[in-house]
């Protein structure tokens, strides 16, 4: 199998997380399983909803301020951030897979504009997500325009992220000072389940220039989480601090999930996404092996609702699971789901599906299929012309601090448009084998 992959790899264009290709590894496999009776249905949903993401996007495009990027709607506002918070890229990724689908140049225009002003971050060390910030922005546009100059501006990025990178723990650090979570509880270099969707930066520098350095702290960080970062189940906890000393762990928490013990949603949803990717990026089997079980428990979660778009956390209100934070449930009649891990895990299923068996691949793009209809349905998908611009209705950022909650995200939007392109690669490429 290992020969096989890597054998796909050199043959086919290369696929991040925040790359889409004409053909991935194990594209033609997945695609001889994507389907089923509802398979016509579900292709004309997908290319009227990216026809309606153009529409959006160009409407959302003027709403957002020259410098600055959108982030969510909120009380009839869309609320935007600086170049340097940890979502920027997700903009101009999102519009970019737009422009692709539609060529339509009013939103290269944007994406070009915003690339400008994330050129400075390239030297960023302060921060665990450039590969965000840069890779689905700048990676995306080098894919696309193979601009030398965008090429440099990632392996830039990919050196100071390393920068970040401690031996003696194994990991990149998340959060550069230590953190309190809740006013009494302390963090020393806390690494968190996140972190995973940034190391595809780091493959990329390391074929981009040669030096396996980048790619082998990448798996030094994936092995230290894949050891340190789940139960026996396979259900991820969020943040685990080490001693910098010793590298030993020091305490297993959450910061945006239910409690310290139970399964933020977004959370396991970074780690299939993220361990696929890394399978991909090595040909190790023990990553597919736990890509698959991180897959499983996500999708046998007996809290997974029928529409398969999860609540923020699996584990809300039950027993044996204590909130943290200033979470308080009487708040929340209805558990706020998370629409941002929905299309998150639709698009790492497309690629899990063809790394696997013919048995486990039909079970996963079925699954991703159930996801996207689902999420482009009128109860996630909102009308153009509403929501701000914003595609996706129906995500939470931080529930437990009450920030961000049952609202549009741009990163809901961004892998929720990925898995509209993913899903279109592979009955394109069905067709052409026919």
């Amino acid at each position: 199998m290992k020969k096989a992959v890597n054998s796909l790899i050199k043959k086919s264009l290369f696929l991040g997380g925040c790359f889409l290709l004409s053909f991935y590894p194990g594209t033609k496999l997945a695609a001889q399983y994507v389907g089923g009776s509802s398979r016509s249905a579900l292709d004309d949903t997908v290319n009227l909803s990216l026809q309606e993401s153009v529409k959006q996007y160009t409407y959302l495009s003027e709403q957002v301020p020259k410098d600055q990027l959108p982030r969510t709607y909120i009380d009839g506002q869309v609320m935007s951030v600086s170049p340097y918070a940890w979502i920027s890229g997700f903009y101009p990724g999102s519009l970019l897979y737009l422009y692709e689908f539609s060529r339509d140049s009013i939103l290269l225009k944007e994406a070009n504009n915003k690339l400008v002003q994330l050129e400075k971050l390239q030297t960023v060390t302060a921060n665990h997500d450039l590969g965000f910030m840069m890779y689905c922005s700048f990676g995306n546009a080098y894919r696309l325009f193979q601009k030398p100059e965008h090429k440099a501006i990632l392996i830039q990025s990919a050196k100071s992220l390393a920068s970040r990178f401690n031996p003696k723990v194994g990991c990149i650090e998340s959060w550069d000072e230590i953190k309190s979570l809740d006013g009494k509880r302390m963090l020393d270099f806390p690494v968190i389940i996140d972190n995973m969707m940034n190391l595809e930066l780091l493959f990329f520098a390391s074929k981009a220039t040669g030096d396996p350095y980048y790619k082998d702290i990448a798996i030094q960080h994936t092995d230290k989480t894949l050891k340190n970062h789940f139960r026996k189940d396979f259900s991820s906890y969020h943040v685990v601090a080490y001693d910098t000393l010793s590298g030993k762990v020091l305490s297993r928490e959450t910061h945006q999930g239910f409690s310290d013990n139970s399964t933020w949603s977004r959370g396991q949803a970074w780690a299939v996404y993220g361990f696929t990717m890394v399978y991909r990026e090595t040909g190790n089997k023990k990553y597919l092996k736990a890509a698959q079980r991180m897959a499983d428990f996500y999708l046998k979660h007996e809290n997974l609702p029928d529409d398969m778009v999860p609540y923020w956390d699996f584990n809300v209100n039950q027993e044996g699971y204590d909130p943290v934070w200033n979470y308080d449930p009487a708040k929340y009649p209805e558990i706020p789901r998370d629409a941002s891990a929905g299309a998150i895990v639709a698009s790492a299923l497309l690629e899990l599906s063809g790394y696997v068996t013919k048995k486990k691949s039909q079970y996963y793009s079925s699954a991703a299929e159930k996801m996207i209809a689902s999420l482009s349905s009128s109860n996630y998908r909102a009308p153009v012309g509403t929501n701000g611009g914003f595609i996706l209705m129906h995500a939470s950022g931080g529930v437990p601090g009450d920030v961000e909650v049952d609202v549009p995200l741009s990163y809901a939007d961004y892998y929720y448009i990925e898995s509209l392109m993913r899903y279109q690669n592979l009955i394109s490429d069905k067709s052409i084998e026919k």
